[in-house]
C-alpha cells in the first residue's frame, strides 16, 4: 500500500509547503496553513476537445483555425447583458461574488427564470438552501417555470451526474464553497476542494457547451474567498456591490474574456426582486444639495458607460496632532496626495485640517479622471465657497498641479449636457479632435489654479 503524503496549504493565497509554518510566506498571514492529504492517483489533467477519446490534442496553426463570432444568450435584463459583454456565452464559466445578503442568489434566480421562460432548461443547484427555501424565494419573486429545475446537493459527483441526466442549457452553483469531491481529503471550502471542483465545472462547461454561473463567498476585506487561482480559472468575474441598508446594487465586471472589463450595471432592490435603473446619473444626483460648499459633480466612465456622480468633501480644523484623512468611494491614498498638491501649488493651508471625502450614492470610483472634482471639492469646503451647481469637472491632476488629459471626453460631456449641466471644466489638451455639444459650454484648463478660478472665483 502506497504511503499517503500530506502537504500544508494556505487557505488565503494557496501557498503550498511540505511542513507547517505559523506564518504563510506567500501572503504573510498567520495560522492559515492547513494540512491536506495528497492523492497519488490524480493527474489533474483535462482536455476540453469534444469527441477526442484519446486525450491527445495536437497543435494547430493559428491561420488555419476558423474564426467565428461567439453566439450570445441574451437575458431580459439589459444591464446584465451589458456587464457580460452582450449576453451569456455558451460554455463560459462565470464567478459572481458579493457580501452576504447583497442579492447574488436573487439576481441569479431571476436570470434563471428569464432563460427558463424562453424554453431553456435551467438547473439551479443550491448547497446552502433546501428546495423548499428556494421555492419560497421563487414565490416572492414570481419566477416560476416548468423548465427551471432545483437541486440541493453538495457532492460534486452527484452534481455532475444530474447535469448529465437533465442536459440543462444553463447551470447555477450556489455556492462553490459548499461543493466537495470525495477524492480530495479536505473540508468543503478549502483551497484544494475549491480548486478541484472549479476545475471539474470548467471541464463540464467547455465539453458540453453549458454556461455555468458559480457563486463565491467574500472575505472581510471584500475579495472573493480562497486563492486567486479561482479567479484565474473562470472566464468572467463579477462583483455585486452595494450597502445592505440601501436599495441600490451595482454589478461590476472585473474580468471578462468575452467583453470589456469594468462594465457596470445598476439595480434597485424591490420587494419583487431586483429592478434595473435605466438612468443611473439621475439617481445619483437627485438628492444633491444646491449651493452647498464642498459639493462637485464628476463625469466618470464605468466601462463604456458615462455616469455623473456627486463628490462631497468636509474640511474642518483638527483636534489631534495628526489630522485625519478619510475617504469613502475613492482611493484613500489619493486624498492626501491631492491635498498636498493644493497646499504646495495653490497655497491652501491644509496640514492642520481633518478631511472627509465621500462619493454620494455608494459608488466606488477608481479612475484618475475624478482628481479635479475631488480637488475642487476639498478647496470649496476649506474656503466655504460653493462651486456652481451646473458645473461638471473632468481631469487628472499631476503632482505639479497640472490638469492632464483623460480618455472618452466626448461621451462624458454628452452625458453632462443630457442632464442639463451648463459648463464642463475639462483639460485643455482634450479640446481638439471632437465636436462640442451645443447646449453646454466647454472650458479648458491647464492647472488646478485655473480650475479654482473658474469654479470658485479664485484660489
Amino acid at each position: 500500500m502506497a504511503k499517503q503524503k500530506s502537504k500544508f496549504v494556505c487557505q488565503e493565497c494557496g501557498y503550498e509547503t511540505p511542513k507547517w509554518m505559523g506564518k504563510c510566506p506567500g501572503c504573510h498571514k498567520w495560522n492559515t496553513l492547513v494540512e491536506e492529504r495528497v492523492a497519488s492517483n490524480t493527474s489533474g489533467r483535462h482536455t476540453f476537445v469534444t469527441g477526442d477519446t484519446s486525450g491527445k490534442v495536437k497543435p494547430e496553426k493559428i491561420t488555419e483555425i476558423a474564426s467565428q463570432k461567439e453566439p450570445r444568450i441574451e437575458t431580459d435584463m439589459p444591464e446584465v447583458n451589458r456587464v457580460l459583454g452582450g449576453g451569456i456565452v455558451p460554455g463560459s464559466l462565470v464567478l459572481i461574488g458579493g457580501d452576504p445578503g447583497i442579492g447574488k442568489s436573487t439576481i441569479l434566480l431571476q436570470v434563471s427564470s428569464q432563460l427558463a421562460h424562453k424554453k431553456n432548461k435551467v438547473l439551479y443547484i443550491s448547497g446552502e438552501e433546501s428546495p423548499k427555501q428556494t421555492k419560497l424565494r421563487a414565490d416572492r419573486l414570481g419566477v416560476l417555470s416548468d423548465h427551471l429545475y432545483v437541486l440541493s446537493e453538495t457532492n460534486m459527483a452527484d452534481v455532475s451526474q444530474n447535469i448529465d441526466q437533465i442536459q440543462p442549457s444553463f447551470v447555477v452553483i450556489d455556492s462553490i464553497q459548499t461543493i466537495f469531491k470525495e477524492e480530495v481529503a479536505s473540508a468543503p471550502g478549502s483551497v484544494s476542494q475549491v480548486r478541484e471542483c472549479t476545475s471539474e465545472l470548467m471541464r463540464i462547461a467547455k465539453q458540453k457547451g453549458i454556461p455555468i454561473f458559480i457563486v463565491g463567498h467574500v472575505t472581510k476585506e471584500g475579495s472573493i474567498a480562497g486563492p486567486r487561482l479561482l479567479e484565474h480559472m473562470v472566464d468572467a468575474v463579477l462583483y455585486f456591490e452595494g450597502e445592505r441598508h440601501h436599495t441600490f446594487r451595482i454589478l461590476r465586471s472585473v474580468k471578462n474574456r468575452f467583453g470589456s472589463t469594468h462594465e457596470m450595471g445598476i439595480f434597485e432592490m424591490k420587494e419583487e426582486g431586483l429592478r434595473e435603473v435605466e438612468n443611473p446619473s439621475e439617481i445619483f444626483l437627485e438628492e444633491r444639495s444646491q449651493g452647498a460648499a464642498g459639493s462637485t459633480v464628476v463625469a466618470s466612465m464605468e466601462g463604456t458607460r458615462p455616469i455623473l456622480v456627486e463628490i462631497q468633501s468636509l474640511i474642518s480644523p483638527t483636534s489631534y496632532g495628526n489630522p485625519r484623512r478619510m475617504a469613502t468611494g475613492v482611493d484613500s491614498n489619493r486624498v492626501p496626495l491631492l491635498m498636498a498638491v493644493l497646499e504646495k501649488r495653490v497655497g491652501l493651508l491644509l496640514q492642520n485640517q481633518d478631511a472627509y471625502v465621500k462619493v454620494a450614492g455608494g459608488v466606488k470610483l477608481d479612475e484618475p479622471a475624478i482628481d479635479l472634482a475631488v480637488a475642487v471639492s476639498i478647496a470649496s469646503s476649506f474656503q466655504d465657497r460653493a462651486s456652481k451647481a451646473d458645473d461638471v469637472l473632468i481631469g487628472e491632476v499631476g503632482l505639479t498641479g497640472e490638469v492632464r488629459r483623460v480618455a472618452r471626453i466626448e461621451q462624458r460631456v454628452q452625458e453632462a449636457a443630457k442632464l442639463g449641466f451648463k459648463r464642463a471644466i475639462v483639460p485643455k489638451k482634450n479640446l481638439s479632435g471632437w465636436t462640442f455639444p451645443d447646449n453646454i459650454e466647454i472650458i479648458g484648463v491647464n492647472s488646478v489654479q485655473e480650475a479654482l478660478k473658474q469654479t470658485l472665483g479664485g484660489s
